[in-house]
């Protein structure tokens, strides 16, 4: 696998050495795989380097939330710089998700902290408020998603700087990433007035939860658009450039995922993939979808063993004020690909 072309500044997201990035400026030079451009954004911005390791966190994180139920489930490598393994090499459905979410997660987390305060070259958005409604005004702070967004374009894009085709990929796929937040973006309000009667409400535009990002890429990776390669010639030599495989498809827009090689099909475990296989996953046998254990299992078959769990039973509120709990032995039936 080369690495040259792998974002294995990534890795920080699932190490230690983040958590003092922004008191010890020396560490940026310890950050594997960071390109000159990026190691100048670290040391000139070092105090906001904890949301971005942060952000690569939270979008891993994610990643393996939206997938746990699919035959890739977004499994990092802990003893590898390329937190993946090979997965990323190709450039799949699976890589343009991961893309999206880690570019969303970095802007998302620069952008929280810089309205709490956690940096002083940062704040709260001003700019973006416009005309107040009927019966509110604005108050709070404005979550200032453009400067997040500009964090994470700067540093996860400055590796992407090749005229070949994984780099256009990639550049579409983290614009769309941080696209999605701005796309998502929402007044939040807080009510005044006597006994909370909301006779005046104060408004600020907020982030959503990125749950819901990561619930909107993944619907994004279910229609992604399937690329083809094409190469032309500029006065800085050979440039490659995608266009949609179907012209009877809607082209992409900033908005979508595109991708230009197949998945493999993750059944059997294969080192160069970098599928782990589905034996021995949860399978759910009541499910017709992805994790059911047809489809999880790939035909193979399940196992079922009985598995005995405790669980809080029979709770009663006791006046005042505290809930008193039994505890009770269930057992349920667990299933797992053969």
């Amino acid at each position: 696998m080369a690495l040259s072309s792998y974002p294995i500044w990534w890795s920080l997201a699932i190490g230690h050495q983040y958590s003092s990035l922004g008191t010890q400026p020396i560490l940026c030079g310890s950050i594997p795989g960071l390109v000159p451009k990026q190691l100048r954004f670290c040391r000139n911005y070092v105090e906001i380097m904890p949301s971005v390791a942060e952000g690569v966190k939270i979008g891993i994180q994610e990643c393996q939330h939206q997938f746990r139920g699919r035959r890739w489930n977004c499994t990092t490598v802990n003893d590898s710089l390329a937190i993946f393994g090979p997965v990323l090499d190709k450039a799949t459905r699976e890589s343009a998700f991961v893309h999206a979410i880690a570019s969303a997660g970095v802007a998302f987390a620069v952008t929280r902290s810089c309205a709490e305060g956690s940096a002083t070259i940062c704040g709260c958005d001003t700019r973006h408020k416009g005309s107040p409604g009927e019966g509110w005004k604005w108050g709070g702070c404005s979550e200032d998603v453009e400067f997040g967004s500009m964090v994470s374009r700067e540093f996860a894009d400055a590796r992407e700087n090749r005229p070949d085709a994984r780099s256009a990929m990639n550049r579409h796929n983290n614009e769309a990433g941080r696209t999605s937040i701005i796309e998502l973006m929402h007044l939040k309000c807080k009510c005044h007035g006597l006994s909370g009667s909301c006779e005046v409400k104060t408004c600020w535009w907020s982030q959503p939860d990125f749950r819901v990002i990561g619930d909107y890429l993944k619907d994004k990776y279910d229609s992604a658009s399937e690329m083809v390669v094409e190469k032309h010639r500029e006065s800085r030599g050979w440039v490659e450039t995608l266009r949609p495989k179907y012209n009877f498809f809607k082209a992409p827009t900033e908005k979508d995922l595109v991708y230009y090689e197949n998945s493999p099909n993750f059944c059997e475990p294969n080192p160069e993939t970098g599928s782990f296989g589905t034996r021995d996953r949860i399978c759910n046998v009541t499910s017709h979808g992805i994790d059911g254990c047809d489809l999880l299992c790939c035909g193979r078959g399940h196992n079922t063993r009985t598995e005995k769990r405790k669980e809080k039973c029979h709770c009663i509120f006791h006046w005042c004020c505290y809930v008193r709990c039994q505890e009770c032995i269930r057992v349920y039936d667990v299933h797992t690909c053969k």
